[in-house]
């Protein structure tokens, strides 16, 4: 099931960019959102875009690696050390 394998990549990878769960689960990103959005409602995902990622305006950048995804604890917080993701454009 789609569900368990996102959650157990989430568990394992602690964060993730929508593109690399959809590339991990092979499966459309904009399915692979709306099935984030069950984790989501039961508090266990957050939905994150970094707020000056790619402030340059080039529009380059596939919004789908720009939104990622980090998987909470019971209690709401991150379940683990968050891995910064690069604040520069990737495409430069």
């Amino acid at each position: 099931m789609i569900l368990a394998d996102i959650k157990r990549y989430l568990i394992h990878h602690h964060q993730a960019t929508l593109n690399d769960i959809a590339l991990h689960c092979d499966a459309d990103p904009d399915a692979v959102r709306g099935m984030l959005e069950h984790w989501i409602r039961k508090g266990r995902v957050e939905r994150r875009v970094p707020s000056d990622a790619c402030s340059s305006g080039c529009s380059k950048c596939d919004p789908s690696d720009l939104e990622y995804y980090v998987w909470l604890d019971g209690s709401g917080n991150q379940a683990a050390m968050e891995v910064p993701l690069g604040q520069d454009c990737p495409t430069r």
